[in-house]
């Protein structure tokens, strides 16, 4: 069983989309909170970008979720991210709390970093994905 950990998740690619399913399922699911940014890079992997932390001046925009139910919300949202012990290993992202910056304060959110090597991938300088 989780521990009463963050109720909000940073977003900062593919569930951006409303038009993708499970972007669909966050907006249903989850109340938009505030736009954000963590200290992070930002890589595109092709389909979907990856954020790992790291980078003294470079950050990662995305916008804060507050979940309505964090344990449904986090377990679909887990499969879709390849995050868990009955995913593929090593697991494509990790979902860890992190420190986000928001216009006027810093939260602890859930956000799903990405777990295997950047090298030879593209960084996206703005920290945004389009």
């Amino acid at each position: 069983m989780m521990d009463k950990k963050p109720a909000y998740l940073f977003v900062y690619g593919t569930l951006l989309d409303k038009q993708n399913e499970f972007g669909a399922y966050l907006n249903q699911n989850c109340i938009f909170y505030a736009e954000g940014r963590f200290k992070g890079i930002l890589y595109d992997i092709g389909e979907y970008p990856g954020a790992v932390r790291g980078g003294s001046d470079s950050f990662v925009y995305g916008k804060i979720f507050q979940m309505k139910n964090y344990e449904n919300v986090l377990k679909l949202l887990d499969e879709y991210e390849g995050f868990g012990p009955d995913e593929i290993q090593p697991n494509l992202f990790l979902r860890e709390p992190a420190n986000v910056e928001t216009n006027d304060s810093v939260m602890e959110c859930w956000i799903y970093l990405y777990n295997h090597s950047v090298e030879g991938l593209s960084v996206i300088p703005s920290g945004k994905y389009r």
